[in-house]
């Protein structure tokens, strides 16, 4: 038996017309342009980075409010919702990645190593969360659903990123593995088994505090009507998760790896940084073969940009779709320091972290890297502690609600 807290029931509501049109035009336009000009493989990512946007929104599936809510508050409906996330998809990815084929194409896993760059990375990005306001995933859907402050986030999260590609020699320099797949190392059958059996009890362990704290379970209701909920939101939680597992494995199938975020972030900002006279081609980070190849490339060859530009674009259209488009341009001072701190300690953080809560968490743990596992365990230390900062600088700490980023 679960208490419920009946959310307020709004009556349905027009959409947007004017934001609705231009996204569904720069969607359409853009999937047809990428088609001709680079091919019709990276238009169909760009379509998957627009559904991705769409369903972030819709289902308000935020990283960061979940876990802000469950450490303040005790209620785990969001994080068992990311267990069940993380639950199918190493059923979709493991056997994928232990075959290497995926529908006759190659395909590999998000592997990085474990040490103290990611240690140090994650702890940051943790508490990034919590002062910018979202995660990488979490600051692009806001964005394009219409958020100002969230911009003030991303544009210092690509600060963030490209400052970190200049230090990186010195972070992977310091003790780590070398990077570690559980797939490899404990076979396809044992590796699901371990990673199953450590959902569930994460997933128990929200259950045991949610009860202790406030004696049952709470969970939102959805609004009456269904018709319209599908159209305007709000999703379930668990229809969010299964929709970003499906077009997490979609990315595999079209791109050959899982989906990630913040390397574009990356690649963004070196590129902004040439075009004022910095070299950062010289940069180590950006001597690689990939890397250099990626920044000498049109940004619109980037598998990452593309899909992170889709995603806005999406969650334009949902917050069109669900009439809540309208962007206010009054942020508060204190707001705006906190999403320029957080953003730069996201951004940074994601570098030495060898990704986000997408390319290190979600994407990590379902290509079966260790690395993932040190990810959460820090990330969530930095959101305890960034959670507790956020009062400092005018920052709610939320108390029933689950969803957002």
């Amino acid at each position: 038996m679960s208490d419920t807290i009946s959310l307020p029931v709004r009556p349905r509501v027009d959409i947007n017309p004017k934001p609705l049109g231009i996204a569904l035009l720069l969607i359409l336009a853009g999937a047809l342009w990428l088609a001709q000009a680079v091919s019709v493989k990276q238009a169909t990512l760009f379509v998957v980075g627009a559904l991705l946007g769409l369903a972030l929104y819709h289902a308000a599936f935020g990283f960061t409010s979940s876990w802000r809510v469950f450490i303040a508050d005790g209620r785990g409906a969001g994080l068992r919702a990311q267990m069940l996330m993380l639950a199918v998809g190493v059923a979709l990815f493991f056997p994928a990645l232990s075959a290497g084929t995926l529908f006759g194409n190659p395909v590999t896993g998000l592997v990085s190593p474990a040490g103290t760059s990611v240690v140090i990375g994650a702890f940051m990005f943790g508490i990034g969360m919590q002062l910018g306001g979202g995660c990488a995933s979490g600051t692009l859907y806001t964005v394009g659903g219409g958020s100002t402050r969230m911009i003030v986030t991303l544009i210092a999260f690509i600060t963030g990123s490209v400052i970190a590609t200049a230090h990186m020699p010195f972070w992977t320099s310091l003790p780590q593995l070398q990077p570690i797949s559980l797939v490899k190392s404990l076979g396809l059958g044992p590796a699901l088994l371990l990673n199953w059996l450590v959902f569930a009890a994460i997933a128990f362990i929200t259950v045991v505090v949610e009860k202790r704290r406030h004696g049952k379970l709470v969970v939102p209701n959805l609004p009456a009507d269904r018709a319209a909920t599908w159209l305007h939101g709000p999703w379930p939680l668990v229809a969010g998760a299964i929709a970003l597992v499906v077009l997490n494995f979609a990315t595999l199938a079209l791109s050959g790896r899982p989906w990630g975020v913040t390397s574009a972030f990356a690649l963004w900002g070196a590129k902004a940084a040439g075009a004022i006279g910095i070299d950062t081609a010289s940069w180590t980070y950006w001597s690689t073969k990939s890397n250099a190849a990626a920044l000498a490339a049109p940004v619109w060859k980037d598998v990452t940009s593309v899909m992170d530009i889709g995603i806005v674009l999406g969650a334009m259209l949902a917050a069109a779709l669900a009439g809540r488009y309208a962007p206010k341009w009054q942020l508060p001072l204190r707001s705006f320091i906190a999403a320029v701190v957080g953003g730069l300690m996201l951004g940074y953080g994601a570098r030495l972290a060898y990704g986000c809560n997408i390319g290190a968490y979600f994407s990590g743990i379902v290509s079966g890297s260790l690395h993932g596992w040190l990810w959460l365990v820090a990330a969530f230390a930095g959101n305890v502690f960034g959670t507790r900062l956020r009062p400092l600088f005018g920052l709610e700490v939320e108390r029933i609600k689950q969803s957002g980023c």
